[in-house]
């Protein structure tokens, strides 16, 4: 009866190899795209959570905006696998990963829950991928803008220089992504799907040509691993 379903029946497909991977979701929910993935394929080796990237493309630079689709409020772990998921995949799409862990303070300014959680976050990427480039917690004007940056965190190799920018809850970062992509005119590419063993993207319901090309373009380079 589940081999009938087209989500379980083309994760099936991914999952012993007779395709490279699947694009869902213009007729179906998220969970039901995202769920036979999670059961059939896993997640990657390493990690445990699923999470998604958005590609910010703004007039002069492309950014990586995670987890704006999937995570509503993670963990201190799950925070920490959506960092190093982001940079892998900004890295397969061309973008040097230097990451801001986002928060309402940078460095010491501030304390409280919601801080203390992005300091351990950011602690534990550098424990798990000590290559990569990490600061947090930082505000988003010292990730972005070198004036700022140089005036809170001067010296930091990631603030004012920040590609990928890992958002503390789903609340910020979809309403984030949202308000830069009607406010500025950005195009805004995804959910990017990542995490998973294998390419499995999600398409909104309300895709347009246009979106659904693209992300089969993006499923395809996920698909050839690393570059």
């Amino acid at each position: 009866e589940l081999i009938g379903d087209v989500s379980y029946f083309g994760t099936m497909l991914v999952y012993n190899d007779h395709v490279d991977g699947m694009v869902s979701g213009a007729a179906h929910t998220t969970a039901h795209t995202v769920r036979p993935a999670l059961e059939i394929i896993g997640t990657a080796p390493g990690f445990s959570t699923v999470s998604s990237v958005f590609l910010m493309c703004l007039p002069d630079r492309v950014l990586a905006y995670g987890d704006c689709a999937i995570v509503p409020d993670p963990t201190v772990e799950q925070l920490a696998d959506i960092a190093i998921s982001s940079a892998r995949t900004a890295a397969q799409f061309g973008i040097e990963p230097r990451v801001a862990m986002l928060s309402y303070a940078t460095g010491d300014s501030g304390a409280g829950a919601g801080v203390d959680k992005v300091r351990a976050a950011t602690e534990l990427v550098r424990r798990r991928a000590p290559q990569l480039l990490v600061e947090g917690p930082i505000q988003y004007d010292a990730a972005v803008e070198p004036s700022v940056a140089a005036a809170k965190m001067s010296g930091s190799a990631v603030a004012g220089r920040a590609t990928v920018l890992i958002f503390p809850d789903l609340n910020s970062g979809n309403n984030a992504y949202k308000a830069v992509q009607r406010s500025s005119g950005a195009i805004a590419i995804g959910p990017v799907l990542q995490g998973l063993n294998k390419p499995v993207n999600d398409l909104s319901r309300g895709a347009l040509v246009e979106d659904i090309v693209n992300t089969i373009a993006i499923t395809a380079i996920q698909a050839q691993g690393p570059q």
